[in-house]
């Protein structure tokens, strides 16, 4: 009997066979070994898994309580999976034949089947990586026809593609790795939703002890193929199955790696499985890449963006279609249109205030912390003119013992596949030089894995007697996360009297942020345009 790497190794079992038959080709299609089965609990329930290619590029998996196994001699065993039950007869999905090279490894096969059976999760069990319970907390908190598009979409290469293209992220995930090497060499690794597997065989390129792979969509059958094409680094890798809220480790983590940003850092509330990872994985004090998240926001003038929004409800003001009057409903398009967060990459020069910034320490943050986020605003704007709304992009930071580097998605940055977004407020307000505007970004997470965004933006009196305080106009708007308008044509020409430098306008205000490093030493700065910017 073999083991898979790892200290804990109760939660896997391996046993080398020497062929399987499967009952279901017609005529029935036999595989020589030797070949490897392998007990566990990586999908959150005992399973079967058996390989049927000597690199473990294809495997057939059993549901250990839906699955019965009989002797036919002394090396031979028989395995059914039942798949459905009616009153008179029983169906059953799968079936093979196992054949051993001794009837003592059988035997041993027949004993651990019997003892992986029984583990069913208990509710409230205690478990190495924290207490699972019956229902995962996924589940729990996500509904299930968002959980079925969000893993059916991250399942397909296309879409692994497009975001190993973006060679600004994936290019700072392997500089950040790479140049932090004594991070990782010799270190054990966990990889939260590692899709691809990309970022683990940056792990490994590093010299990591073991890295896990934990991906809970279809992706992981293809990150396990790709691993095995890179067998000096794979032999390093494990690829499990499941949602991190669910699968069990066989040994704790030094490090976590992940990329858990959505649009706007929080969208896809992927952020929570990294945290809910941390606790359950990560040792103390380990390191996390990234380590801290930034949103950033300012105030913008886009005359063009605001008519193109507003005149996508000049159908609705149709009085006689086809003899039907619409305008009953232009309103409700109206505001619906304005609803939609707008998701693109603009020119900075459209800011009229500095931005400033909502820091997210993925060490220390609590889950339920990003439940609910409230973000005061308050700006200066440098111009007069009429304010859209509110822009917003998000840089990470990945806090290395070697070099500290960001990956930002700021305007005038190189544009990564995350772009940025812009809060449009169907009631512009308009400012002069100088005056103060304030206001709320509030986020409510929402089962749909995404955010309700409620924005309030306000001028205050400016001028003689504005030290008596006072608001002149307020405007505000109710946006869906979920439901953005991508918005991909080229920033447009803008007129002379917002032609700023863009830097000025990206600087955040002051940042006091306590540092991480042991040192005390602060490494919280802002990072520049350039990406590939290293703080030292």
């Amino acid at each position: 009997m073999d083991t898979l790497p790892g200290e804990n190794l109760k939660h896997h079992q391996n046993f080398t066979v020497a062929a399987i038959t499967l009952l279901s080709s017609t005529p029935p299609k036999s595989v020589s070994g030797p070949l490897s089965a392998t007990f566990g609990t990586g999908s959150g329930f005992p399973e079967l898994q058996l390989f049927l290619e000597p690199d473990g590029q294809h495997s057939l998996s059993f549901d250990l309580r839906t699955t019965q196994l009989f002797r036919l001699g002394e090396v031979q065993s028989l395995c059914v999976s039942e798949s459905s039950e009616t009153i008179k007869e029983k169906n059953y999905s799968k079936g093979v034949t196992i054949q051993f090279k001794e009837e003592e490894e059988s035997s041993s096969f027949h004993g651990a089947f019997e003892h992986w059976k029984t583990q069913v999760v208990i509710q409230g069990s205690d478990l190495p990586n924290g207490t699972l319970s019956s229902k995962s907390k996924f589940d729990d908190k996500i509904e299930a026809s968002s959980a079925k598009m969000y893993f059916h979409y991250y399942g397909q290469l296309l879409h692994q593609q497009n975001m190993l293209q973006d060679y600004v992220r994936t290019g700072s995930y392997y500089a950040a790795v790479i140049e932090n090497q004594a991070d990782f060499v010799g270190r054990v690794v966990v990889d939260v939703g590692a899709g691809s597997g990309i970022l683990s065989l940056f792990a490994a390129q590093a010299g990591a002890k073991h890295v896990y792979a934990v991906e809970a969509s279809e992706m992981a059958d293809y990150a396990q193929k790709l691993i095995n094409g890179n067998p000096i680094l794979g032999q390093r890798i494990t690829v499990i199955k499941g949602k991190v809220e669910d699968v069990e480790l066989p040994e704790k983590a030094d490090i976590l790696i992940s990329e858990p940003m959505g649009t706007l850092l929080v969208n896809e509330r992927m952020l929570e499985s990294y945290v809910i990872a941390r606790d359950r994985f990560l040792v103390p004090n380990g390191k996390m890449f990234p380590t801290v998240g930034r949103i950033h926001m300012a105030p913008f003038s886009d005359e063009y963006l605001y008519v193109e929004i507003a005149n996508k409800a000049l159908f609705w003001q149709q009085q006689n279609y086809y003899g039907v009057d619409l305008t009953a409903l232009h309103g409700t398009a109206f505001q619906g249109y304005f609803s939609q967060p707008v998701v693109d990459a603009f020119d900075p020069r459209l800011l009229v205030a500095p931005a400033v910034s909502h820091i997210i320490n993925f060490t220390t943050v609590k889950e339920e912390d990003l439940y609910e986020i409230d973000i005061p605003l308050k700006f200066t704007a440098s111009v007069g003119t009429r304010i859209h709304g509110l822009a917003c992009w998000f840089d990470v930071l990945f806090n290395g013992s070697t070099v500290q580097r960001w990956l930002t998605t700021a305007p005038g940055a190189p544009t990564t596949h995350w772009y940025q977004l812009r809060c449009v407020l169907s009631q512009p307000i308009y400012v002069m030089p100088g005056q103060e505007i304030t206001g709320h970004l509030h986020m409510i997470a929402h089962s749909a894995q995404s955010y309700t965004i409620n924005l309030t933006m306000s001028a205050k009196m400016w001028g003689p007697g504005a030290e008596q305080g006072g608001i002149l106009q307020t405007s505000s708007c109710r946006l869906d996360l979920k439901e953005p308008y991508y918005r991909m044509s080229q920033p447009q020409a803008y007129s002379s009297s917002q032609d700023q430098q863009p830097n000025q306008l990206l600087q955040s205000q002051d940042l006091h942020l306590p540092s991480l490093d042991e040192d005390g030493s602060d490494f919280i700065q802002q990072p520049s345009n350039d990406s590939s910017v290293q703080i030292h």
